[in-house]
């Protein structure tokens, strides 16, 4: 008796070791398994007829398949080992993915290299005033202070960075103008803060669309109606599931295909030109023929799925969030009154890089898309990047 259960024990690994095989043949001949959920892929059939399903219960460890093989015999087939190895490498290169990020930042100190005067490379440190630092030239014999494009202002860089900062937490314009005069004695109108915001907002968003974020393969979708000069208008959204990174923000009078088409187009500029494998939204209409448009299907590259509400799975959850943070920014403007605003791309900018969220353990979308930002204070570091990039660019 205890002969044939071992005999019996030894057929099935030999049968469970043959499968493995076949499972590997099967991704290296390019049948890769596609993710419907975290319990659930669905495999391209060898043969080219059909595909089946593979699904790991959720109770426990087993694994089941809809192919023939499995049913008849109730051991891992083939397609079932497919998944276990194709997950298996995905998540070792997702952990290689993860150390790498750690080696991206956005550097908040850049040396002055030259005179801003005459060019010339003769500069040396002349003391600090104000805890700036001070540099003179010696063949032009002028001093230039170390704020990278801040040299006309008024205010020191971290007063600016704290009127963003106040504004896009929640404070209105002249909340922002009072807090400034209460605490810091500081006579300034709010409207030299909104051109502070027009200005800066502009600049950085200019510098982060250039930066590449290391995004997941789901990306959420939705619009909302918003109060833009007294009139109702539609803004749409994308957003990355993994990472929460908000990839584009477009404003429209109406929800045609072109107006959909639109913030796909941007949201691809901004990501560098990758696409995702599944594209989540609602049944609009203008999402799947505008989908059709920017992410051809015929290959299998990108599966739309839509009809999601806020129960169904797959659900909107992450861009509904989002959007719950635009609607209570919105109620403290009062409306948005133009639709060339710089408040849209600054809560963009304030959402991926500022703002710590508590899903993804305190860290912002950014670190989690692998963009770190060095230095305590995120706003300056990230306005003198962008000064610097700026700069470096208008001079080629």
């Amino acid at each position: 008796m205890a002969t044939e259960m071992s005999e019996n024990n030894c057929k099935i690994k030999e049968m469970i070791n043959a499968r493995k095989a076949r499972g590997m043949i099967l991704l290296e001949e390019g049948f890769e398994p596609k993710e419907i959920n975290p319990h659930t892929w669905v495999v391209p059939s060898q043969n080219g007829c059909g595909t089946y399903t593979v699904t790991r219960l959720l109770t426990s460890r087993h694994w089941k398949c809809s192919c023939p093989d499995y049913l008849k015999r109730g051991v891992d087939c083939k397609h079932i080992c497919a998944v276990k190895i194709w997950k298996n490498l995905s998540d070792k290169f997702e952990q290689l993915n993860l150390h790498i990020k750690q080696n991206i930042s956005v550097k908040e100190k850049i040396p002055v290299a030259s005179c801003k005067f005459c060019n010339s490379l003769k500069i040396i440190k002349y003391g600090k005033k104000s805890g700036k630092q001070v540099y003179k030239c010696k063949s032009c014999n002028r001093k230039s202070v170390d704020n990278i494009d801040f040299e006309n202002m008024k205010y020191n860089p971290k007063i600016i960075a704290l009127t963003l900062d106040l504004y896009f937490r929640g404070l209105s314009l002249r909340k922002v103008s009072q807090h400034l005069k209460q605490f810091y004695d500081l006579e300034i109108s709010y409207m030299t803060v909104h051109r502070w915001i027009e200005k800066y907002i502009g600049i950085m968003n200019e510098y982060v669309n250039t930066i590449q974020p290391d995004i997941g393969e789901v990306w959420h979708t939705d619009e909302m109606m918003v109060n833009i000069g007294g009139t109702w208008e539609y803004l749409w959204n994308v957003i990355d599931e993994r990472t929460r990174f908000q990839l584009a923000s477009v404003v429209s009078t109406e929800r045609k295909v072109r107006d959909a088409r639109m913030v796909f187009q941007k949201a691809k500029k901004n990501c560098g030109g990758r696409k995702p494998k599944y594209i989540v939204t609602d049944g609009l209409q203008s999402y799947k023929r505008a989908v059709k448009k920017e992410f051809p299907t015929n290959i299998h590259e990108t599966e739309h799925l839509y009809n999601v509400g806020l129960r169904h799975h797959p659900n909107n959850n992450h861009v509904e969030r989002l959007h719950g943070e635009i609607r209570s920014r919105e109620k403290t403007m009062r409306g948005i009154k133009v639709d060339t605003t710089p408040i849209v791309e600054g809560h963009r900018l304030y959402h991926n890089f500022i703002k710590p969220h508590m899903s993804l353990d305190g860290k912002t979308p950014s670190e989690e898309a692998g963009i770190t930002i060095d230095g305590d204070n995120k706003w300056v570091s990230l306005m003198k990047t962008a000064l610097w990039y700026k700069k470096a660019i208008s001079s080629k």
